[in-house]
């Protein structure tokens, strides 16, 4: 009866926004043909980055949840594609109110959405394609917060998180760092691609769920596929490259900045992220080295175009060594992290902010400014306790309405079976 009633639902939706859609018009003589050329290109960019995750904590978690953890990330691209049309952008950048949260009518099924540009938000480009690039980060901020409770959720109950984490998490927290008139915007904090509004909030809300779910029954993971491991690392490095560069909003001078911002502090953080492990008496690993790539990634993404080459590799050598260090302190705890999104993006995107506010050109504190930086940590404990304390709730609700976690002997058998009734080979 309830996946009738679940069908009956998407049905109805789907017909409303067809009905209700707006039409488009001839492209303005304002858009900029490269600027529309780069950001078209920066969106496909960012999209491939969920796949990327899919295969990066795929081949992480064990053999027999390979793809329900790979789904999780993978279905994203799904539920939250149609959740953004609906509501979820002009909850985000809708007329503000009380610079917390968008007017979910502004936008309304794409309402006001055409093909000419927004000065407001970009000013070369249609607003159609500013919010579909806005789209790909939404998309894969939920899909981040699954490797902490993979292996042990049930998939509807996951589906129902995410939907509602993008509405009451997401979608405010973006209003408030990337919207002119939003709370953290108006008291100078600088994000430039997503550390705080990406990373931070998956972070905490990792942290949630595995404290709410509590851990696995054989919380050993045995890496199903470290070549799956690679591979994701490589598309989500590769993607990155429009997640930071894209945010310019152009193809201009900070766009090149914040591309090779993104590059040398990744490349810095996997370095570090081996040496420092062999300097420990570890083996220098593949997985390690991805992990080190991925932190570097994250720390890099708040202070991207604020920052010269010299400092990216600050930033990356620290975040690798920091989040190398809360990953050993968790391992130690009772925190079933199960694939470490909280040590990795958690504190990658807190050491990332901090750092912006130390190192960004003309108004961090090496440059004897100190109001960016304290509010920064202002912002930080805001979006710490919104983000894990919302997400708990959330936890709590969806608890309520559909038993989260998997039954003992489905965890036994594995998610891939007992959920999706598939299996994975390893050749």
């Amino acid at each position: 009866m309830g996946q009738k009633v679940n069908f009956i639902v998407l049905a109805i939706i789907v017909c409303i926004s067809a009905f209700t859609a707006s039409s488009y018009q001839g492209l303005d003589s304002a858009i900029d043909k490269g600027d529309t050329a780069w950001m078209l290109v920066s969106s496909a960019f960012v999209l491939l980055m969920t796949p990327g995750l899919s295969f990066f904590y795929g081949g992480m978690i064990n053999k027999k949840n390979v793809i329900s953890t790979m789904l999780q990330s993978f279905v994203a691209l799904g539920v939250i594609s149609v959740i953004w049309v609906i509501v979820g952008f002009s909850l985000a950048f809708g007329d503000s109110i009380g610079g917390i949260i968008g007017n979910p009518m502004t936008y309304f099924n794409f309402k006001n959405v055409g093909a000419a540009p927004y000065p407001d938000f970009a000013d070369s480009i249609p607003f159609l394609l500013y919010a579909l690039f806005q789209l790909k980060f939404a998309i894969i901020t939920p899909a981040l917060i699954t490797g902490s409770f993979a292996g042990r959720i049930r998939f509807r109950s996951y589906i129902l998180f995410m939907v509602l984490f993008s509405l009451f998490i997401y979608s405010p927290l973006a209003h408030m760092t990337w919207h002119p008139d939003g709370l953290f915007r108006t008291w100078g904090v600088l994000d430039f691609a997503g550390g705080t509004v990406v990373h931070m909030s998956a972070g905490f809300a990792a942290l949630a769920g595995a404290l709410y779910l509590g851990k696995r029954k054989s919380p050993v993971t045995t890496h199903a596929n470290v070549p799956y491991v690679i591979l994701g690392t490589g598309l989500l490095w590769f993607g990155w490259f429009g997640f930071n560069a894209g945010s310019a909003l152009g193809a201009n001078a900070d766009a090149v900045i914040a591309f090779a911002n993104t590059n040398i502090a990744s490349a810095t953080a996997m370095i570090t992220w081996l040496f420092y492990e062999r300097m420990l008496g570890r083996k220098m690993s593949a997985v390690g080295a991805c992990i080190g790539a991925i932190v570097g990634l994250v720390a890099i993404t708040p202070a991207a175009g604020f920052v010269n080459i010299g400092q990216s590799m600050i930033i990356g050598f620290i975040a690798a060594i920091v989040s190398n260090w809360m990953i050993y302190l968790k391992n130690k705890s009772a925190i079933d992290d199960t694939l470490d999104v909280f040590p990795s993006h958690g504190i990658g995107g807190i050491v990332g902010m901090l750092l912006t506010g130390v190192l960004a050109a003309k108004v961090g504190l090496i440059y004897g400014e100190t109001e960016t930086f304290l509010m920064h940590l202002l912002a930080l404990i805001i979006t710490a306790i919104f983000t894990f304390g919302g997400s708990l709730l959330l936890f709590k609700l969806v608890d309520l309405l559909l038993t989260m976690r998997v039954r003992e002997d489905q965890e036994e058998r594995g998610l891939d079976l007992s959920q999706h009734g598939e299996s994975f080979e390893q050749n």
